[in-house]
């Protein structure tokens, strides 16, 4: 069986063979450098599925089915999956209510959780207590036990729970539709300190952003174009205001309606400047602040209407096969920013400045994954796609049919990802090269 890949606005077009052969291992001592030229000349796809499993039930789908060109399709699942690499588990949440885990090496049950509705959410596995963490559109950030599906605590935040949580010790960082900021006992479901700023009073792009860690401070974005970091032990605040995107660009009128920052903040050391926060505000772009007080460092206004950004590095490294006297590659870096109205962007993390943008199919694409020295992603329309980071280049795809909303999970060779019609996919990245 083969599944073909539309061809759209220059993306790649291929068949890929739906083998059922699965692999229970996982390894992350593969390394592919993305600059080989194998990548985009492969005869042979990068990209095998090694298991599929319906998940959703569709009777029990919540929300209204959408028209997409004339096509009927269900709603879109915006759950991404999570490893657990060392027992071989993966758990994901779906629409139809149910939170599961699953065998990774053929994604047979292990249990089901019911919350009251949609689970569609970015769960964090907790290895130490071994316990999953995930959120739910009833509004509840949800405890349970990995092995079992017992439930451990479930903590009522008032809003939608979709971003993925924080942890840093003992201490959950947990962010709602409402903007509101949680920090919550992990053991407990305690609430040990919360912040709130006021909604937006323009219109709001559907999203919102996530809690990011880094040293003593929290970082979030707010629905009414602020940034804001906090002390992590008592939620004080660590910066001398919050960050105001839209007044650091001097927009005004229809342009300042579309408000939100709804991007998860992306956190760098970089030489020169010191640690730098990444985020991007719907109506003026991709800005990096400073990490120390909030002040603008740099803004690229010409990517418009971006919904994720995420810091691509690669190390210091000589080819794979390379003679041991051969030049070192030195690191680099990149800034990606993915946006349905401007396209895939590729920034200089230091200055800004466009390395490459494409455009992108009709409705998006997902947050882009790193995947053995690629990036994964997806599109709501059409399918997965494996990417080069150096230039955008299509190096490898699969369409089911429906899209792919949520972002995939990657370790290693092994990816997950949840269409839009319920279908849990296992798939293997292959490197081009000899080991």
């Amino acid at each position: 069986m083969s599944i073909a890949l539309r061809t759209q606005r220059g993306w790649l077009a291929c068949a890929v063979a739906l083998g059922l052969t699965a692999c229970a291992t996982f390894n992350t001592a593969d390394y592919v450098a993305p600059d080989v030229p194998l990548w985009l000349t492969r005869s042979t796809g990068a990209m095998t599925v090694t298991a599929r499993r319906v998940l959703t039930k569709e009777a029990r789908q919540i929300g209204d089915v959408r028209e997409f060109g004339g096509t009927r399709r269900p709603p879109h699942e915006r759950g991404s999956p999570e490893i657990d690499p060392a027992s071989n588990r993966v758990f994901v949440g779906s629409s139809d209510g149910g939170f599961y885990a699953l065998r990774a090496e053929d994604l047979s049950s292990i249990w089901r959780f019911e919350t009251e509705r949609g689970a569609q959410s970015e769960p964090v596995y907790d290895a130490e207590l071994d316990v999953v963490y995930f959120g739910s559109q009833d509004g509840a950030l949800y405890c349970v036990r990995a092995a079992t599906g017992d439930l451990v605590w479930r903590y009522n935040t008032g809003a939608e729970v979709s971003k993925r949580p924080a942890r840093v010790g003992e201490t959950l960082y947990v962010a709602n539709a409402a903007d509101v900021l949680f920090a919550i006992d992990r053991r407990s479901g305690v609430t040990r300190w919360r912040v709130r700023r006021p909604s937006a009073l323009g219109r709001e792009v559907q999203g919102y952003s996530a809690p990011t860690v880094d040293g003593d401070e929290v970082f979030l974005g707010f629905s009414d174009g602020h940034v804001m970091a906090y002390k992590r032990d008592m939620g004080a605040d660590a910066w001398p205001e919050p960050a105001d995107l839209l007044a650091s660009a001097e927009l005004g009128g229809e342009e300042a309606k579309l408000l939100d920052v709804d991007t998860t903040p992306v956190v760098a050391h970089l030489p020169n400047l010191g640690r730098v926060v990444f985020v991007a505000a719907h109506a003026s772009g991709v800005h990096a602040l400073s990490g120390a007080s909030g002040a603008p460092v740099w803004r690229q206004e010409k990517a418009l209407g971006v919904s994720d950004v995420v810091l691509w590095e690669e190390p210091a490294h000589r080819l794979p096969g390379a003679p041991s006297d051969d030049p070192i590659l030195p690191a680099r870096s990149l800034l990606l920013a993915s946006s349905s109205l401007s396209g895939l962007w590729a920034l200089e993390p230091s200055t800004g400045e466009i390395v490459w943008r494409i455009r992108i199919p009709d409705g998006g694409i997902s947050a882009p994954v790193p995947a053995m020295g690629a990036l994964l992603v997806g599109s709501p329309r059409h399918g997965l796609h494996l990417i080069s980071p150096l230039n955008g280049r299509g190096i490898d795809g699969i369409d089911t049919g429906t899209g792919f909303t949520g972002h995939p999970a990657v370790y290693g060779k092994r990816a997950y990802a949840l269409s839009n019609n319920g279908v849990l996919l296992a798939l293997s990245i292959d490197p081009p090269l000899p080991r």
